[in-house]
C-alpha cells in the first residue's frame, strides 16, 4: 500500500538516528528518504562523529540517545554491539545490518518475492556462497518463518551457524545445506548469492576467492533453475565472482526492484513501530 503512495505523515516531528559503523549506499539513502516521506528527520552518525568511536560505551551511547530521539538505527560491525544497544536504549531499535543477520533487506527480499511470484509460501530459495554470513542467516529465518524452503549451497567451512539452521526448522523451516553440486539449482523459484568478501573480511580475500571458485552463479546455474526463476543479490555485486554481469542485468534478475524495495520495507517497519 505504502509504495502505491498510501501512507500518511505519522513520522512528523520524530527524528531517526542512524549509526553507521560500516558504509552504505542502501540503506542510508534508503532510511534517510523514508524518515522524509514519513515527515520525519534523519541524523546520520558515523563512528567517527559520535565518542562511541572514541572509547565511550555502547550503553552509555544508548541512553544518551534515548533522550533525543524517537527511534535508532544502528548498522554495526558486531552481533553483540547490536543486542547490547538495544538492551539499554529506551526507544526502538532497528537492525540495519550486523555481522549475523541483516533482517531489513529479508524483509526487502520476500517483498520482492512475493510481487514477483504472487505468494511465498511453497517456494523453494536457493542459495549461493558465504553460507556463513548475514544475509544466510537471515534468509533461513526468514524462509522458515514464510514456509518457503532452502537451500545452501557453500564451501563446507562457510556453512551457516548450527544456531540458525537449528532456529529455522524449530520454526518448521525445510533446510538443507550442501556443498556445491551440478544440480544445486534444482527447481528454485528464487537464486540468490551475496558477496564473497563481506566488509570486515578484506584480510582473507585471497583465500576466499580461492574456496569458493566454483559458486558463481552463471547462466549455466540459472539455467538448471526453474524457468521462471528470478535472481538476487543484496548488493553490492562484484562481476565475475559471485555473478556473472549477464545474469545479474539479465531478465531473470530483480536486483534493482529488491533495492527499491528497502526503501518501502522500512517504511513498513517504522509504521509498525509507530503508526
Amino acid at each position: 500500500e505504502m509504495k502505491k503512495g498510501n501512507y500518511e505523515q505519522f513520522m512528523k516531528d520524530r527524528t531517526m538516528a542512524m549509526i553507521f559503523e560500516k558504509s552504505s549506499t542502501r540503506t542510508r539513502v534508503s532510511f534517510e528518504v523514508a524518515m522524509e516521506k514519513l515527515g520525519g528527520h534523519a541524523i546520520f552518525l558515523s563512528k567517527n562523529d559520535i565518542q562511541l568511536g572514541r572509547g565511550e560505551t555502547i550503553e552509555d551511547t544508548a541512553k544518551v540517545l534515548s533522550r533525543y530521539v524517537d527511534v535508532i538505527m544502528y548498522r554495526a560491525y558486531s552481533h553483540e554491539n547490536m543486542k547490547e544497544l538495544a538492551k539499554h536504549a529506551t526507544v526502538p531499535v532497528i537492525n540495519g545490518l550486523d555481522d549475523e543477520e541483516h533482517p531489513c533487506q529479508v524483509l526487502a527480499d520476500f517483498m520482492t518475492i512475493k510481487e514477483k511470484k504472487g505468494r511465498l509460501e511453497g517456494l523453494k530459495l536457493v542459495y549461493f556462497g558465504d553460507g556463513d554470513n548475514n544475509m544466510a542467516h537471515s534468509l533461513l529465518l526468514g524462509c522458515a518463518i514464510a514456509g518457503m524452503k532452502i537451500k545452501i549451497a557453500a564451501p563446507r567451512r562457510f556453512w551457516p551457524k548450527e544456531y540458525y539452521v537449528e532456529k529455522a526448522k524449530e520454526l518448521g523451516g525445510e533446510v538443507e545445506i550442501e556443498e556445491i553440486s551440478e544440480n544445486a539449482a534444482k527447481d528454485a523459484d528464487v537464486v540468490v548469492t551475496d558477496t564473497w568478501v563481506s566488509m570486515g573480511d578484506e584480510a582473507e580475500k585471497e583465500e576466499r576467492l580461492r574456496i569458493f571458485k566454483g559458486y558463481t552463479v552463471d547462466s549455466n546455474v540459472m539455467a538448471k533453475a526453474k524457468p521462471d526463476a528470478i535472481f538476487m543479490h543484496c548488493l553490492p555485486a562484484y562481476y565475475g565472482y559471485e555473478v556473472t554481469k549477464e545474469v545479474a542485468h539479465g531478465s531473470q534478475s530483480v536486483i534493482f526492484d529488491e533495492a527499491e524495495n528497502r526503501l518501502w520495507a522500512q517504511m513498513a517497519v517504522l509504521k509498525w513501530l509507530f503508526g
